[in-house]
C-alpha cells in the first residue's frame, strides 16, 4: 500500500476456534484494539494468502497450529470520520489444532463458553456477526463506524450467503 493514497484496503485475517460449546480468543496486549477480546489473525505480508495470513498469525498471537480452516466470512469495515482506509477482513473458523495455546507479547489466550463470550470488552461490531458464526452460516457483512478505533457503529449490514 502506498502512503498518502486515499480509498486503500487493507485485506486481514481473523480466526477464531470453537470446540463444542467454547471460544478460543486473545486478549489484545499491544497495538490496533488492545485491551479487546478478539479472534486471532491480522495483516497479510507480501505474497501471502489470507489462509496463510491466518494460520501464521495464529501460531504467532497464540502458539498453535491450525489443523483445520473454514473460510466463514468476509466483513467490511469502514469509517465516515478521519480514515478513508477501508478494512476487509476474511473470518475463519477452526475446531482442531495442535500444542497449547501460550500467552504472546501480543495476546493473551482464553477460552470462553459461546453463552459467556464478553461481548462488552469486543469490537462491538462482534455480537452481530457471533450469532452466525456459532451457527457455521457463512456471511457477508458491512460495518460502517463514525471514526478508527470507535464503539460507534453508525450503519451496518449482515447477509448469509451458500458460500464465499
Amino acid at each position: 500500500m502506498e502512503v498518502g493514497r486515499k480509498n486503500m484496503k487493507k485485506i486481514m485475517s481473523l480466526v477464531v476456534i470453537q470446540q463444542g460449546k467454547k471460544v478460543l480468543l486473545g486478549l489484545k496486549k499491544r497495538g490496533f484494539g488492545v485491551g479487546r477480546w478478539n479472534g486471532f489473525g491480522g495483516k497479510l505480508v507480501q505474497g501471502e494468502t489470507v489462509e496463510e495470513s491466518a494460520i501464521r498469525e495464529t501460531k504467532e498471537e497464540a502458539g498453535i497450529d491450525l489443523i483445520n480452516l473454514k473460510k466463514i466470512g468476509i466483513m467490511d469495515f469502514s469509517y465516515i470520520n478521519g480514515n478513508d482506509d477501508k478494512l476487509e477482513v476474511h473470518l475463519f473458523k477452526s475446531t482442531k489444532f495442535s500444542g497449547k495455546q501460550t500467552e504472546s507479547d501480543e495476546m493473551k489466550p482464553a477460552w470462553f463458553d459461546v453463552n459467556k463470550i464478553p461481548f462488552e470488552k469486543m469490537w462491538p461490531s462482534d455480537k452481530y456477526w457471533y450469532p452466525l458464526f456459532l451457527q457455521n452460516k457463512n456471511f457477508k457483512a458491512n460495518f460502517v463506524f463514525d471514526k478508527p478505533l470507535s464503539d460507534r457503529i453508525i450503519k451496518y449490514s449482515i447477509q448469509e450467503v451458500n458460500s464465499l
